[in-house]
């Protein structure tokens, strides 16, 4: 009970600052090709610059040792830094996001833009990371995933369309469709744009009534 009243006494406002999630139900967009296995956080975001503790900022060294030369010119060859890929969807090989279990790599990732990140598996801890960050992690088959590589690679500004509500991402050049998973919890947030205190919060008539009913 003490823990439920501390917990309160904080004003809205505070949780407001820090709750940077937006709602995610449907997305239609272009993607940004990624066909590299074993990515992890380190070159997601180098471990050098992870002093800063708030979220903002991070995007500009989302992959920082491929986007840009040793004199810190961006490399064309990278496909981020490439005009002809754009979009919201990030496709990527197998087992992204291993490594050190940094927040940071979210952070990265959704500061830049992205929200939807496709690989045919993910590194667990980094899978709750973007969850609890609002980025949607698509879990596909390899099949699938090929797919969508080779639909970008056949035409760079390729549809796809991700809905959260029914779990389906659609491959729109090649009318594919594949069911994905999700914790429901995870889902219900993503939805509502909650992170856990605001989900908390969403809860607060509910866990004052039971408070005061004991």
């Amino acid at each position: 009970m003490g823990f439920t009243l501390t917990f309160f006494l904080y004003p809205l406002s505070f949780f407001n600052q820090i709750n940077m999630i937006e709602k995610f139900n449907k997305i239609v967009s272009s993607a940004v090709p990624l066909p590299i296995e074993n990515v992890d956080t380190d070159q997601i975001i180098p471990a050098r610059f992870l002093k800063a503790v708030e979220r903002k900022g991070f995007g500009d060294n989302l992959f920082r040792d491929w986007r840009y030369k040793k004199d810190g010119t961006p490399n064309p060859d990278f496909a981020l830094n490439n005009p002809k890929y754009s979009g919201t969807i990030l496709v990527a090989g197998k087992n992204f996001g291993s490594g050190s279990s940094r927040e940071h790599a979210a952070w990265a990732v959704y500061d830049f833009g992205f929200r939807v990140v496709v690989s045919s598996f993910f590194a667990d801890i980094f899978k709750g990371n973007v969850l609890n960050n609002g980025l949607l992690p698509v879990q596909v088959s390899e099949d699938f995933l090929t797919g969508m590589f080779e639909a970008i690679d056949k035409n760079p500004a390729a549809s796809f369309e991700v809905d959260l509500q029914s779990q389906t991402i659609r491959n729109v050049s090649l009318s594919t469709e594949y069911k994905f998973d999700i914790n429901p919890y995870k889902k219900e947030c993503l939805l509502k744009g909650y992170d856990d205190i605001d989900y908390l919060l969403s809860l607060k008539k509910e866990i004052i009534s039971f408070e005061t009913a004991k």
